[in-house]
């Protein structure tokens, strides 16, 4: 059997306010087996982007627990690549160097030389190999996120956290990440944690879905397994009868 890389026990948050506490999330329980994509989705307000910020360590933990590889998480660190809706660079920074500020924290006993032959690496394997020396301003909101994404795989982390990274996106920009991610996906088989609010992208990109009831006090209220094989080829699942029963039956659960 493939081991378990992440385990979420009994995982809550809530937060005080001046009328009381204010639940988010409760009882969230979740097994992500090494090399799986699983993703979340769910209504905003169901605490799903909260559930990342957590695992990445960004955000304190109400009750329960997160262990990465079989050990309690208590901070941010390397192990996990993170990208956000937006890719959060430094405007100071070129393209290589906003890729570099990850490397330099996952690899502190390689030499610049080194550095720069991974960040220049996983640059040319999101398509940016010649926009290296651009600043973000000088970058479209694809590239940017392209950076994000080299910047995230270039850590060469146990677990990737993808915090809906083509939200901002237009269609046909999304489709083309999408695909860029899964190619490096594919070749690094790196544990995967997707949120979305689209149900097509969590269909054609996971192994399973965790579908969230509406907060606040949000639960797991199923977890779909999804019965394509790797490779997809987008069109064929779009085509597959399975591809649009399992559509309606999340559409259903998420209007219900």
């Amino acid at each position: 059997m493939t081991a378990i890389q992440l385990e979420c026990f009994n995982l809550a948050k809530t937060y005080e306010t001046r009328k009381g506490p204010f639940t988010v999330f409760q009882d969230f329980n979740l097994k992500v087996r090494t090399g799986e994509f699983v993703s979340i989705i769910g209504h905003s307000g169901c605490g799903k982007s909260t559930v990342l910020s957590m695992i990445a360590g960004l955000n304190s933990i109400s009750s329960g627990a997160v262990m990465l590889a079989g050990r309690e998480i208590d901070g941010p660190g390397p192990d996990r690549g993170v990208v956000f809706q937006s890719p959060c660079l430094l405007p100071w920074l070129t393209a290589l160097g906003n890729v570099m500020l990850g490397v330099q924290q996952a690899f502190p006993d390689a030499d610049k030389k080194q550095r720069r032959m991974i960040a220049m690496h996983y640059l040319a394997q999101v398509g940016l190999a010649n926009a290296a020396d651009k600043r973000p301003a000088q970058l479209t909101q694809g590239m940017r996120q392209r950076v994000g994404i080299a910047r995230a795989f270039a850590l060469e982390p146990k677990m990737l956290l993808l915090d809906e990274p083509f939200g901002m996106l237009d269609a046909l920009t999304r489709i083309e990440l999408q695909d860029v991610l899964l190619r490096l996906w594919a070749q690094k088989q790196i544990t995967a944690l997707l949120i979305t609010h689209d149900v097509d992208e969590a269909i054609f990109t996971s192994d399973r879905i965790v579908c969230m009831t509406d907060g606040p006090g949000s639960e797991i209220g199923e977890i779909v397994d999804v019965p394509f094989e790797r490779p997809r080829d987008r069109k064929s699942v779009l085509a597959d009868p399975r591809f649009r029963e399992l559509r309606r039956h999340i559409i259903h659960f998420l209007n219900e």
